[in-house]
């Protein structure tokens, strides 16, 4: 019975992943080329991420998705290490599960970063294996805890550089800032004592209106003398339209600087549903293959455009169990699933965010001190330069609403300094390259005048096509 009602479940899910009529903007210029991908192998350096979770309740199938993430492109990956699935028998660790993806992974040229989480409940007070579990609390299990991160962290250094401590904390209304802060600093001295080198993530907090809970918890670090303790600020925070998420990321910002300056910014996990009726966050609207791809290009390069690193969630739509925080299969995932979590076909999400990471790895460097001038309010734009060549790139989209499935691209006017020997047009969801007519641009001594560019509601590049140097 149960294998039945995951089996109609799967189809039901299946028939509802709205297979989009609507196309990617189409200019109506010549197409002059498309992007190529480039495997994580064939990229040198780059920040971006994408995420692995919740092979710790086996609800993905790394076995099937594993030859999808070089092709990919992103040179880092989000797990989850799964106290509970390692340590069944107390005192007894069983690694092979993480046996079979660690060491895979970075032999695809991904590097795993490790989230240390979730409670164990073979100990009493030891918390529960789940989202929204409580962290461990009793003596004993704080004990266990201390031993499990300690036998992971060595176990694993070679490969993992990076460690999280905790998920999603503040989505569990009995954990508190300062309880969490000394469960951190806990952790993570651990970790350094194992690891020196080791790069900290904090605090995977879910809502990024939780100002009074972070500050508790760098108060608490700052009265243990552990502010150093942290490398890297994570945050999560849905939206249903990704560009209004950054005022508040501004403010919390603003407040982890005041503790520590220059803690690196990123989105630790964030992507948006493919089907009508989703699970999970921002399930209370409608998505489509074409929406998801859409809001997941604009919460990269938007995070991109403002200095955050990015982990994209996720690569496989993932099947949540019964006793979890929600049961069903949330469709975030680049890849489609089978009911058995096999994968069935890369969804147009997957594509999208090949052609970012691609192109956007550490040759492209942000040019914060130059902003576009664009005709229309409501288009977002941000500048690059290839650090060999000086080719100049920028992206553009309009990001008055949440993406929808018809959208009517804006005439925009945009003015910018820069290297454009030979001006391309770039759609980022078909990869297609257009040549922008001679009559659609004009420069004036180091400044271009770029006139009716069609933005859609999506981001799309204006660059020099020396920028585009890696993925010709």
């Amino acid at each position: 019975m149960k294998l039945l009602l995951t089996t109609l479940a799967f189809l039901l899910s299946n028939r509802l992943l709205a297979q989009s009529t609507a196309t990617p903007v189409q200019p109506g210029w010549k197409v002059v080329g498309q992007l190529k991908t480039r495997d994580a192998k064939a990229i040198t350096s780059s920040t971006w991420s994408i995420g692995g979770e919740t092979l710790d309740r086996d609800y993905t199938d790394y076995q099937s998705w594993k030859t999808y993430l070089g092709p990919l492109g992103a040179k880092r990956l989000r797990l989850q290490g799964g106290w509970s699935k390692c340590e069944k028998v107390k005192g007894q660790y069983d690694w092979a599960w993480l046996d079979a993806i660690i060491p895979d992974a970075a032999s695809r040229g991904v590097s795993p970063w490790v989230e240390l989480s979730y409670g164990n409940p073979i100990y009493e007070g030891g918390g529960e294996a789940k989202l929204a579990g409580h962290i461990p609390t009793s003596p004993e299990a704080l004990a266990a805890w201390d031993n499990w991160v300690r036998a992971i962290v060595t176990r694993y250094k070679a490969q993992v550089p990076e460690w999280e401590i905790w998920n999603e904390p503040d989505l569990n209304k009995d954990h508190t800032g300062a309880e969490i802060g000394k469960f951190y600093v806990r952790t993570a001295r651990i970790v350094k004592s194992v690891q020196p080198s080791a790069r900290l993530l904090a605090l995977g907090i879910v809502s990024l209106g939780s100002s009074a809970f972070v500050r508790d918890f760098y108060e608490t670090l700052k009265r243990e003398n552990a502010l150093d303790l942290v490398d890297i600020q994570t945050y999560h925070g849905y939206n249903p339209n990704p560009d209004n998420s950054y005022p508040a990321i501004e403010k919390l910002r603003e407040l982890v600087w005041s503790y520590r300056p220059n803690v690196v910014f990123m989105q630790g996990e964030n992507g948006a549903p493919s089907t009508v009726k989703p699970i999970g966050a921002m399930r209370e609207f409608d998505w489509s293959e074409l929406t998801q791809a859409k809001w997941d290009l604009r919460r990269m390069l938007g995070d991109n455009g403002r200095g955050i690193v990015t982990n994209l969630f996720t690569i496989s739509d993932i099947h949540y169990a019964a006793g979890d925080h929600m049961v069903g299969i949330n469709t975030k995932g680049l890849l489609q699933t089978n009911p058995d979590k096999v994968i069935k076909r890369p969804k147009l999400a997957y594509k999208a965010a090949q052609h970012v990471f691609s192109l956007f790895d550490s040759q492209l460097e942000t040019l914060t001190g130059t902003k576009p001038g664009v005709s229309q309010e409501t288009v977002n734009a941000f500048a690059y330069r290839h650090t060999a060549n000086g080719g100049s790139l920028i992206t553009l989209w309009c990001n008055e609403a949440r993406p929808v499935e018809e959208y009517t691209p804006k005439p925009t006017t945009i003015i910018v300094e820069g290297q454009f020997s030979q001006p391309i047009f770039v759609d980022l969801i078909s990869g297609k390259i257009y040549e922008i007519p001679k009559e659609n641009w004009s420069k004036n001594g180091k400044t271009l005048t770029f006139t009716n560019i069609p933005v859609p509601d999506y981001p799309v590049l204006i660059a020099d096509k020396n920028a585009l140097a890696s993925v010709l």
